[in-house]
């Protein structure tokens, strides 16, 4: 009998370690959140926790109590922002019936998430670039795209096989191509370019049907 309320009382603890770590979890990712406007306003290394709690709702001791230091929480911060990303392409994948319509739904979710969500974008990559310095970010950055490579992949597996065809080329190698081409994009649309989005629409256009 002994034994038995011992049994239960450890699934009952660990029942409870369990509903925390969750909690925890949950709000850090509401103050990240809360954090990735000044975050992708002004990006790395112009950006303190405390610069972060005053353009919130959240005080400073909050912030500091969730997250070790401005590493864990932009770790955090992007971590959350992609895991959305890469699914967002992934209904035009489930329902095209054929390579145009494949294409075109593609090309409509990338123009709009060049023009909605710059900012974040651009923290992504200022991010990318620290790693090569900071290595806290090494981890996160190298999962992160992982996951984007693969995002690129389901795209051009689909395409190809909408054509009875398969692509020309490797995973690492597509997402490099579309990856650059998006920086660029991107870059020249933070510039107040007007031609950078139907230019990266064109190129992606042209380029779809001769690597898949």
């Amino acid at each position: 009998m002994a034994r038995q309320v011992t049994g239960a009382a450890r699934r009952v603890a660990e029942a409870a370690e369990v509903l925390r770590d969750e909690k925890f979890n949950a709000r850090r990712i509401e103050l990240a959140e809360a954090a990735l406007e000044t975050l992708g306003e002004l990006g790395f290394a112009r950006t303190s926790l405390r610069e972060i709690a005053q353009n919130s709702a959240f005080t400073h001791g909050v912030f500091h109590y969730y997250f070790s230091d401005k590493l864990d929480l932009i770790c955090c911060c992007v971590r959350h922002y992609k895991a959305k990303c890469v699914t967002r392409y992934d209904e035009v994948v489930a329902t095209a019936t054929s390579r145009d319509e494949l294409t075109e739904g593609f090309l409509a979710k990338l123009a709009a998430t060049l023009q909605n969500e710059a900012r974040m974008h651009r923290l992504w990559y200022d991010l990318r670039a620290q790693a090569m310095f900071e290595a806290a970010f090494r981890k996160d950055v190298l999962e992160i795209d992982k996951s984007l490579e693969a995002m690129i992949w389901r795209i051009a597996s689909r395409y190809a096989e909408l054509g009875g065809k398969r692509p020309v080329s490797s995973p690492a190698a597509l997402y490099a191509l579309f990856d650059g081409l998006f920086q660029s994009a991107l870059l020249r649309h933070l510039a107040d370019d007007k031609t950078a989005i139907p230019e990266l629409l064109d190129e992606v256009r042209r380029l779809l049907p001769t690597v898949c």
